[in-house]
This record gives structure tokens, C-alpha cells and sequence, in this order.
């Protein structure tokens, strides 16, 4: 645990310096889905999906082609934008409704951003690998999004 809680930190600390001082925020999620992207081991596609109106349209990611626009409440990313919850998913393949942009993917971790109470993206990460995001894994993240957060509502 250890070890990949100090990787975690340092991707924090990583995170930190690169949208420190820079209030565009999709030129810093541009940064962290490449930061991620190059980090994070067994990882295909890392991205961020903005809730325009009623839908997640895509934003900057890493990867490959994906889908445009995904409707509130579907599949993994819209189940996490309509219920500000944290989605980690094993196995994609068993979730009611799930979305394959990329039929290879396995397993997905999608956290919300919240601003004010709002949500106003969220952050997707898919794997190959079957159930390749851990507990630790999800709290990782989560420090590196609450950042973001704060970068926004600053």
C-alpha cells in the first residue's frame, strides 16, 4: 500500500505544479488526462467528458477516437455525471447500459467534478484489464480531482 500510496502523492504533487497558476481549465485537463495517461500502468484512454445542457460531450483526453456526446444517466459516464457518485466497474462488460466506445476497454473508473454543488464533468479512465482499479486507485484520483476543483472554483 505504501508504494502506490507514495506514486499517488507523487502524481499529486505532479498535478499541483502543472495547474498551479493556470485558470483555463481545458488546458489543465488537457494536462491531467496526458499526466495520467503517461502514469497510470494498464490504462487505454483517460479523459474528461463536460455536461453541456443535458449530455457529457467530450473534452481533452488521451487515447483512442471516443464517443462525442453521451446522454445523462447512460452508461458509466452518464450514471456518474446524473448521480455525483464514483463509478469503479470491474468489469464494463456486466454494467446495465454500458456505452463501448472502445470495445477492448474492461474496466473503467469515472469520478465526478463538482463546482458549487454542481456537476460539471467527469473524469473517465479505462483499463484492458478486468478490475484493474483499486480502492487506492479510486482515492488517488479523488485527491487529484478535488485539486482540480479547487483550481476551478478559485
Amino acid at each position: 500500500m505504501d508504494n502506490k500510496a507514495e506514486f499517488y502523492q507523487e502524481l499529486l504533487g505532479q498535478t499541483k505544479a502543472l495547474i498551479h497558476d493556470e485558470s483555463d481549465t481545458i488546458a489543465n485537463m488537457a494536462n491531467i488526462s496526458a499526466l495520467l495517461f503517461e502514469r497510470l500502468s494498464s490504462v487505454n484512454w483517460v479523459g474528461f467528458y463536460r455536461v453541456i445542457e443535458e449530455e457529457l460531450v467530450l473534452g481533452p483526453f488521451q487515447g483512442k477516437v471516443a464517443c462525442i456526446r453521451i446522454p445523462l444517466g447512460r452508461g458509466v459516464c452518464g450514471t456518474c455525471a446524473a448521480t455525483a457518485k464514483v463509478q469503479r466497474i470491474a468489469d464494463v462488460h456486466q454494467f446495465s447500459g454500458h456505452i463501448a466506445c472502445d470495445a477492448s476497454s474492461n474496466a473503467e473508473l469515472v469520478l465526478p467534478i463538482v463546482v458549487a454543488g454542481k456537476v460539471i464533468a467527469v473524469l473517465d479512465i479505462d483499463s484492458t484489464a478486468f478490475d484493474r482499479f483499486s480502492e487506492e486507485d479510486e482515492v488517488g484520483i479523488k485527491a487529484i480531482v478535488e485539486l482540480f476543483e479547487r483550481s476551478i472554483s478559485a
